[in-house]
């Protein structure tokens, strides 16, 4: 029997810390750093306190030595001597618990009372001892037993004699360690309570903090499927209103895509319904022989092409819409697009006769280009299908410094008010035997998306109506006057 492997897969992502234990270890890692350091360093302090104090006793137990010290001779002929009982130390021996030993010598090192195995002292005084006297304190050993020793040259003079005699107190460490542990425990207790309470207050305060959080996250889980409304959480603290906004402005570009997504199935259903059914009928006429195999096929034809055009500018609609959320365009030179599109499209201005003049400036736009192609296409075609035969046409291009401003002229005979009003709308075609009326709101979601606009307006002459002008206006790049490119003007035979 074969059992599941419980090893964790080499691409499985490692899971994310959460925001309350990086926040803990973000508050009490330094904490517990410095604690450490502080309690370190006070327990050193403590220490140089504890012999500060103690090196006291053994200056006082060294001075009570000196006046037990007599002496007869002068200089070399000096001769020191001690009468110090042992029992004279036991007052300065703390708690019975260390004990105290003590030498007294020359300058030259001979032992004139105490213990010969306490090694002579060989330092030096210090520049500015700690206290009104010959003292130095230094650490050694005695006996295998680490000792602290102070050292006292104390002037000996009598009416017969005048020398210095070298005085060595020690003193074993055991109160010292004693009491500096515990001064260790005392303090670590009360850092490690320290550390609790600061990790307790850290917890409630991190619980409190996150609690908007996870209201939010429980108010997004109790949703209904499809609910794109905008958060609303007046309560939530200032640090959460930029993941709040941003979170409903994509909340907001979801709804407008989903809206988008059902108005395109929506209509495609509607639209592309009729040519299929017109198409149905016409294969079944032509089946059942109801009117000639060439005229049933030219009308066969026509449909398709009608269906067609339909669905391939449903598709660029859609299309829009796709190249509208995507960030950072490509800058493009509209005037070598508008250019390439006029030439793919001579043939149909040639088939109508027009007499046909293009004027370009160098105009680059933050476009990409599939989008400028299709509006120069889609202008071009409206204004030929409805330009009189033989009548002028005109494209006139220029960048004023900020905008490139693009206008078609026709000589047709314009549009009325009712029309200029729903021109720009899905399906809103002038002659729906022409168009399907998807070319102009194709435009208008371009020069939307692009930030750009678009008018419809009837050119007068006087009070009668001389054309129409299709006028865009986009905004440029960078301004046009750093382009040294010299503008473009074609002009086509009559």
């Amino acid at each position: 029997m074969k059992h599941p492997d419980t090893k964790p897969r080499a691409n499985q992502e490692p899971r994310p810390h959460s925001l309350r234990r990086r926040l803990l270890l973000g508050i009490l890692v330094p904490v517990a750093v410095f604690i450490t350091y502080n309690t370190y360093s006070l327990y050193h302090q403590t220490l140089a306190s504890l012999n500060t104090a103690y090196d006291r006793t053994l200056l006082a137990s060294a001075k009570s030595i000196s006046e037990q010290l007599d002496v007869t001779g002068f200089e070399e002929n000096a001769h020191l001597r001690a009468t110090v009982p042992y029992s004279a130390l036991e007052a300065f021996e703390a708690d019975n618990q260390s004990r105290m030993y003590y030498r007294v010598s020359s300058l030259n090192g001979e032992l004139i009372s105490g213990f010969d195995e306490l090694r002579p002292w060989s330092g030096t005084i210090p520049v500015r001892p700690p206290y009104a006297a010959l003292v130095d304190f230094y650490d050694d050993t005695f006996r295998d037993m680490p000792v602290r020793v102070a050292v006292l040259l104390q002037p000996v003079a009598s009416s017969t004699g005048r020398a210095m005699a070298v005085i060595q107190v020690a003193e074993t460490l055991e109160v010292r360690e004693t009491l500096a542990l515990q001064i260790l425990r005392n303090t670590l207790l009360r850092q490690a309570l320290l550390i609790a309470v600061v990790a307790l207050t850290v917890a409630l305060v991190v619980q409190r903090a996150t609690n908007p959080v996870r209201q939010l996250s429980h108010q997004l889980q109790a949703r209904k499927e499809g609910d794109l409304s905008p958060i609303a959480a007046p309560s939530a603290p200032r640090e959460l209103q930029p993941l709040i906004d941003a979170t409903n402005e994509v909340m907001q570009r979801l709804r407008h895509l989903l809206r988008h997504q059902k108005r395109f199935v929506r209509d495609a259903s509607h639209q592309l319904r009729t040519p299929l059914a017109v198409l149905k009928t016409q294969v079944q006429s032509a089946v059942r022989g109801d009117v000639e195999p060439r005229q049933a096929l030219h009308e066969i034809s026509d449909t398709v092409d009608r269906a067609t055009q339909l669905a391939n500018q449903m598709l660029a609609l859609a299309k829009v819409e796709q190249l509208r959320q995507q960030s950072a365009p490509p800058i493009t030179r509209m005037d070598d697009v508008l250019r390439t599109v006029a030439l793919e499209i001579s043939p149909l201005i040639a088939q109508r006769d027009l007499d046909f003049g293009i004027h370009t400036e160098a105009a680059p736009v933050q476009a990409h280009e599939w989008m400028l192609r299709e509006l120069s296409r889609n202008l071009l075609h409206n204004a030929v299908r409805h330009a009189p035969q033989g009548s002028e046409l005109t494209v006139d291009l220029r960048a004023d410094g900020r905008h490139a401003a693009l206008t078609v002229s026709d000589h047709g005979s314009g549009i009325d008010d009712e029309l200029a009003a729903r021109l720009f709308q899905p399906f809103s075609a002038g002659d729906v035997r022409t168009g399907s009326g998807l070319g102009l709101a194709i435009c208008h979601e371009i020069v939307q998306a692009l930030g750009g606009s678009i008018v419809l307006t009837n050119r007068m002459t006087g009070s009668r109506v001389a054309g129409l002008d299709a006028v865009v206006r986009l905004p440029l790049s960078h301004p046009a006057s750093d382009n040294t490119d010299a503008p473009h003007t074609a002009q086509s035979p009559a």
